[in-house]
């Protein structure tokens, strides 16, 4: 078993930054992949970046390419999401997620609680 929880959401202006953390417990957070998706409300849960175990691939979705950075710190079993340039339409519940092997897809095997982040225009 994997718990993650999620922190760092929160409320900001259009344009500006937030770092989203997702810190890992159980086992060892190196074996394991790490996804971010986002839900917004009355929408389908959706992709926004994934990371390999040892954090040496990355990818994106288009929507938040060029904004979004994703990264990891195994030592510290921690998983971050750096959001700049935001847009009112990144409004959404941010969830991370650990999985054996890296994905796009929502398949993942362990998921955190969410962390609201909300971006006033």
């Amino acid at each position: 078993q994997v718990q993650l929880v999620e922190s760092g959401g929160g409320l900001v202006q259009a344009g500006g930054s937030l770092r989203l953390s997702c810190v890992a417990s159980g086992r060892t957070f190196s074996s394991y992949a790490m996804g971010w998706f986002r839900q917004a409300p009355g929408k389908e849960r959706e992709f926004v970046a994934a990371i390999s175990r040892g954090g040496d691939s990355a990818y994106y979705a288009d929507s938040v390419k060029a904004r979004f950075t994703i990264s990891r710190d195994n030592a510290k079993n921690t998983g971050y999401l750096q959001m700049n340039s935001l847009k009112s339409e990144d409004t959404a519940v941010y969830y991370c997620a650990a999985h054996r092997f890296v994905t796009t897809s929502p398949a993942y095997s362990y998921w955190g609680q969410g962390t609201q982040v909300t971006v006033s225009s």
